[in-house]
């Protein structure tokens, strides 16, 4: 996405899926669940399906699923 396609500076809403997402609402960037931080649509890598959550970065996920998981801890 660009700042031609009329989404500006809106939030995304959107619903995530094993290996894409789907928009329900368009925009230019998601809301790490965790950190707040804006994610540009672009650069969105990060997700939980179950949870339908959007994350910054694979350190946060990996946070996320151990708060959600605390047994993987023990492995």
């Amino acid at each position: 996405m660009n700042i031609f396609d009329g989404s500006g500076g809106k939030e995304a809403k959107l619903r995530y899926m094993d290996a894409d997402f789907q928009v329900i609402s368009p925009g230019s960037f998601v809301r790490c669940a965790i950190t707040g931080q804006a994610i540009p649509i672009d650069e969105l890598k990060y997700w939980s399906v179950a949870r339908q959550e959007p994350y910054a970065d694979v350190e946060v996920s990996f946070k996320r699923e151990l708060e959600a998981h605390p047994e993987l801890r023990k492995r």
